[in-house]
């Protein structure tokens, strides 16, 4: 009978570690290995780095980068029937244990520097390149455009339901918010976080604007999540654009040769424009001169005749 009841127990105790060991990542879908911890919290491993994650808090941009890398490697995710990659913003990153992006990031004997948010800020080099520090991002712009509207959205009910979505479902303090502007169609959002402002605790902006641009186009990491509904004042608005700016406390250290053919084409004209100003300035004041000259000739003529 002691023994009945001694094993009854132990299959009760297996099956209550097994339930709390067993646990779903709502913040991080790209994860395997879930289990709980000793303090109740949900612990992963990444996908690709097999780096642990806390699922209580937002995944750095890095660890989430690699995974879906891999994912793409692996044929893990479905993807839509006209899904194209984008190679410029996708890359594998190398990441530190603490999932910070590494200063320097290479693809083969390629290799570039980076800021905090992973987005490359110099040209592209070998391998000898030298990145001497990961240079903060402070200040990321988040631009969209809402589809065209027989009327305007009211401002403030905008402006609110960003900044509530923002601070609840990323959990970014309010205080780095730094602007919601609405001017119809566009909607602009900054977020500013300096180095001596983040604490410990924070969630980076750079995870922050990634988990939302994901969200709005509709690849959401949460788990179960199709991404945000945008309702303002109880009214469906459909977002058709989203395009994010970084702004670092160093500047970035571009040359003429990485500009994209557009840009350069853009310089040229004004380059030319200029010049071709500057010669037509020279010339008219040359005519100028020569009608004040020929003035002055005819002046003096008329006065020698005078005197004759």
């Amino acid at each position: 009978m002691k023994l009945l009841c001694g094993a009854a127990l132990l299959l009760l105790c297996l099956a209550s570690t097994a339930a709390q060991s067993s646990c779903v990542c709502e913040k991080n879908k790209r994860v395997t290995d879930c289990r709980t911890d000793s303090s109740g919290r949900c612990i992963c491993q990444a996908i690709g780095s097999g780096a642990t994650v806390d699922c209580s808090t937002l995944t750095s941009k890095c660890l989430l980068m690699k995974a879906e890398v891999m994912g793409s490697k692996s044929g893990r995710r479905e993807k839509p029937k006209d899904a194209f990659e984008d190679t410029d913003g996708l890359y594998d990153p190398e990441c530190e244990n603490s999932g910070a992006f590494k200063a320097k990031q290479c693809n083969g004997t390629t290799c570039w520097c980076v800021n905090t948010a992973g987005v490359r800020r110099t040209d592209k080099h070998d391998a000898d390149l030298k990145c001497n520090q990961l240079v903060r991002t402070m200040w990321i712009i988040i631009e969209m455009r809402h589809a065209e509207r027989n009327a305007p959205l009211n401002a403030e009910s905008l402006k609110k339901f960003f900044t509530d979505t923002i601070t609840s479902r990323y959990q970014l303090d309010g205080r780095y918010i730094a602007n919601v502007l609405y001017e119809n169609p566009l909607i602009t959002i900054d977020l500013k976080q300096n180095a001596s402002q983040k604490s410990a605790g924070d969630v980076d902006i750079a995870d922050v604007a990634y988990y939302f641009e994901k969200d709005v186009k509709g690849q959401s990491i949460f788990h179960n999540d199709a991404g945000i509904n945008v309702s303002i004042d109880n009214e469906p608005v459909k977002l058709e654009k989203t395009v994010v700016y970084y702004v670092d406390e160093i500047a970035p250290e571009f040359s003429m040769k990485s500009l994209t053919p557009g840009v350069i084409a853009v310089i040229v004209v004004v380059l030319v424009a200029i010049v071709a100003a500057i010669v037509v300035l020279v010339l008219t004041r040359r005519r100028k001169g020569k009608y004040v000259k020929a003035e002055v000739k005819e002046m003096n003529e008329m006065h020698r005749g005078l005197n004759a």
